[in-house]
Order: C-alpha cells, then structure tokens, then sequence
C-alpha cells in the first residue's frame, strides 16, 4: 500500500492506493490564501499541517487495515513557494506562494547579479519563481531575512515536519532559479545572487529515491508498524506527469487547474527562456521536461462564479450541449499576470466586445475560449522550443467540461484525451513515486498511461471560425498592459 499526498494550492489531497494501482480511498481538505495587499498570495504552513492531518486521518478511517500496511508516502506540492525557517526550523513569516507577484523588480535584480542565470537555470527570472521572493524580503523584511537559517518549498517543509529531513526533490528544486538544471544540483552564483548558500538548501534527491521516513510518532498516530518510506517525490506538474505515465520523450498532457500547464517530457536539458517556455528537470532521473504556464485557468471560471453569483456546474449548464461558434464576447484571462509568453506580472484580464444583448452564457462562454486562447500561446512557445506536440492527454478540474475540452481542443488544433481518473493526477503520482522509492522497481513498469475514456478531436469548422479570434485575442495584449493600472506598481 502507498499514500499520495498533495499539496495544492485550494488543498490537500490524499490518495491510498494499493499494489495493482488502484485507489482504494482518497480525501480532500480545502486551504485558503490571503492577500493582504494587491499582487500578493501568501498561507499558513500550519495550515498545510492540519490539513495534511485531517486528510490521512480520513483515510485511516476508511481503510484501517490498508493505511496500516502502507510501505512508502510520496509527496507532491505547489511549486516556488517560499517556506522560511530559523536556527530552530520555525516558521518566520507566512508562505509567499507561486502566484504572487510582488517580487517584479527583483526579478531583475536577480538577472543583474547573475547574469549566466537564464541559461544555467534554464528560465527568466518571473516573480513567481523562489529567489527573487528572497531578494524581496532582503530588501523590505531584512529583520525577517537576517534571521534565515533554511529555505524550503512547501512540500518540503511538510517531508521535514513528517520525518525531520530536509530533503527536495529535482523537479520542484527546478523552480526555484537557484538549481543548475542542465546539472542537477544548486548553483552556487545563483544562490549568491539572494545572499544566500548551500548552506540553507535542503539536500536534492530524484523523486523515485528513498528520502527519509515518517517519524515512529507519527506512524504510531495512524496505525503503521513499520513507519513508511518517504519517496523525493515531485512539484505538482511532475508529479501529475508521473501519475499520466508521461514519462519518456514525447509525452505530452495539458492540465486545467488552478493554473493551466501544457507539458512535453524530453530526454535533455533544453532551455528557450526567451519564449517564456520553463525547461525543468523531471521527477524521475536522467529526464527533463519544457513547460508552458497560465497562470489563471480554472481559477477563472471559479472567479467568475463568484463575480456571476453562480456555482461553475450552473455556469457550464446554459451553454449549448456543443458549442458551434465563438462567442461575441472576447475574455483575456490574465486575473494574476500572465507567465508564458508575456512574462508579465503586471497585466490584468478583461472582458471585450459586451454590448446590450451580451448574455451570462455567452460571457461564461467567453471565459473557457480565453483559457483556450492562452493555452494555445503556450503550445505555440513550445513550438518555438522544439517541441511540437500532435495530441495530448487532458487533466485538472477543468477536464470535467466536455464543452471546455472541446473547445481547447478545437483553439490548440490537436486531439485531447479525456481520462478515466483526470482529477487525481499529482496525489496518484506522488503514490506511484513512493512505490519506486519503497520497491526499487522500474520507472517504465509503474509509470504506465491511464485509461482514455473519449478522444476529442478539433472541430474543423469551429476551428477555423476561432483563427481570426485568436488573432483579435493577441492584438489586444498591448492595449491591455499599456492600460494596467499596476503597471510600474506590481
């Protein structure tokens, strides 16, 4: 038995899954972020605590006997957050997450001080990434930075307060710009450009590989006799592309959650900073991977329930049942900055072209187009990076709309898959790498593909009514930023 664990954004997801890779039991329990001024995202690592607890006492409840025969955890996480520590590992400040945009300025500080830093780390320096969120704090939290000892992600932090190991995983050390990617370790100038050492980085491991073990309190807590193996594990993407088998050069997914990813696993380092395209390592050896990223995916239609008074099911529901025209309403989805291929921090989203007869189902409509339209972005970055992706699978929240998959499908040109499990993506892969960890098996045997229950190919006629959108979509980018009223602000 094996025990994923999640460390999302919205939550934390656990999953127990057994030797023939089924999911025996699984629990979510819901996280909120706070944003005490505009650009900012921050949580409580307590709260990742409690609810890492909430989730694995749930599935004990459930599934007693099989929790206590559990052989090996794996853990996945948000990525870029900035969990840091004292001399004595406590919590200083709260989490800067992924999202968060304050550090803009830094961003080229960084690329100051380091100036072979795209290539060694294989991306630009965004806000979003670890390190300038230290050179932020450095400038305007020096107390709070003076008294920094350690720097751990947020998966991190809950492997050290699950075994006392400071431990990190390639794929998730990838996104902090302090990791030589090409190389698979830290990078000494790169660390230096924050003020910082080796020092104050957890030890890196590949994802498969045994790193630590739950504490003999803890395993006593959920009735495990032999306290479980603790997997390297993976950031969030990596492990969703563990849990898709997309684990060989080629294999390629698009992910429709809290932020939108389109993904294409390859055997070597190739970075292309330039187009915005992240090149990271993955969480199994000797492979990478290029990365495209939205910021705001299903995040937008969760917003707009909000905004609307709707819940998202009501939303979808006055929709047609096929979608065969776009919608005359045009929606840019750029809610927090945009990452690939702007790269801007300041940018923020719009609905264009409403007039009187504009309707809620055609600005609902309008909102999964613009997720499309910057999804499509992304697949033409990776285009330009050497990566041409001819079909996909389709995970994340998101996948759930078979219009908005249509849709995606129809604006990205390639046929989606649509899967049986969709939804369970990083907590079953951080299952099938605690596994490795704790079997020693092949990455190939494990890591195979889930089943596709429906491939959705473009439409061609809605294909081609969406070309000429597409085109007014990105001819508005430069009108919309230079009208940001957190431009020079972010």
């Amino acid at each position: 038995m094996y025990i994923g664990i999640d460390a999302g954004t919205s939550g934390i997801k656990a999953v127990l899954v057994d030797e023939a890779q089924a999911v025996l039991a699984k629990r979510t329990v819901g996280l909120s972020s706070r944003s005490p001024h505009p650009g900012w995202s921050e949580q409580e690592p307590a709260d990742w605590w409690g609810a890492l607890f909430d989730a694995v006492d749930g599935l004990r409840a459930e599934q007693p006997a099989a929790v206590a025969a559990v052989r090996g955890i794996g853990l996945s996480g948000q990525q870029h957050g900035a969990v840091l520590l004292d001399a004595a590992g406590q919590v200083l400040r709260p989490c800067i997450l992924w999202n968060d945009v304050r550090s803009s300025a830094e961003c080229d500080v960084f690329e100051q001080r380091f100036p072979d830093s795209r290539s060694v780390c294989g991306n630009i320096a965004m806000p979003g990434f670890t390190a300038p969120k230290l050179i932020w704090v450095a400038r305007h939290e020096p107390e709070i930075f003076d008294a920094v000892r350690h720097v751990l992600l947020p998966k991190a932090w809950l492997r050290y307060r699950l075994s006392g190991e400071m431990i990190e995983d390639m794929s998730d050390a990838s996104g902090t710009l302090w990791q030589d990617v090409g190389r698979r370790r830290w990078s000494d100038d790169a660390l230096a450009a924050t003020g910082l050492t080796r020092a104050a980085m957890p030890a890196l491991c590949e994802g498969t590989a045994q790193a630590g073990r739950l504490t003999r309190a803890l395993a006593a807590r959920w009735g495990m006799a032999v306290p479980p193996i603790l997997a390297g594990g993976a950031g969030d993407n990596a492990a969703g592309a563990v849990g898709l088998g997309a684990v060989r050069e080629g294999d390629a997914f698009v992910s429709l959650g809290t932020s939108g990813v389109v993904w294409a696993t390859t055997e070597r380092f190739r970075p292309r900073p330039e187009s915005a395209i992240h090149a990271f390592c993955h969480a199994v050896p000797e492979m990478w991977h290029q990365m495209g990223v939205t910021l705001s995916a299903a995040s937008c239609l969760a917003w707009w329930a909000e905004v609307a008074g709707r819940d998202e099911a009501a939303l979808l529901a006055e929709l047609p049942e096929r979608v065969t025209a776009p919608s005359g309403v045009l929606f840019l989805p750029y809610l927090s900055g945009e990452r690939t291929p702007h790269n801007d921090a300041a940018i923020r989203g719009a609905f264009v072209g409403l007039d009187r007869a504009s309707t809620r189902a055609d600005m609902t409509q309008a909102v999964l187009e613009g997720v499309a339209f910057s999804f499509r972005d992304a697949l033409d970055g990776l285009a330009s990076a050497g990566s041409v992706l001819r079909q996909a699978d389709v995970i994340g929240g998101g996948s759930r709309s078979a219009a908005w998959v249509s849709i995606l499908a129809s604006v990205m040109d390639i046929p989606l898959h649509r899967l049986a499990h969709g939804e369970q993506g990083g907590a079953f892969g951080a299952a099938r790498l605690a596994r490795l960890a704790a079997t020693g098996e092949c990455v190939a045997d494990i890591c195979l593909p889930p089943e596709r229950i429906a491939t959705v190919a473009p439409d061609a006629a809605l294909r081609e009514a969406y070309g000429p959108v597409l085109a007014r979509y990105r001819a508005l980018y430069p009108a919309l930023s230079g009208l940001s009223p957190r431009r020079g602000a972010a």
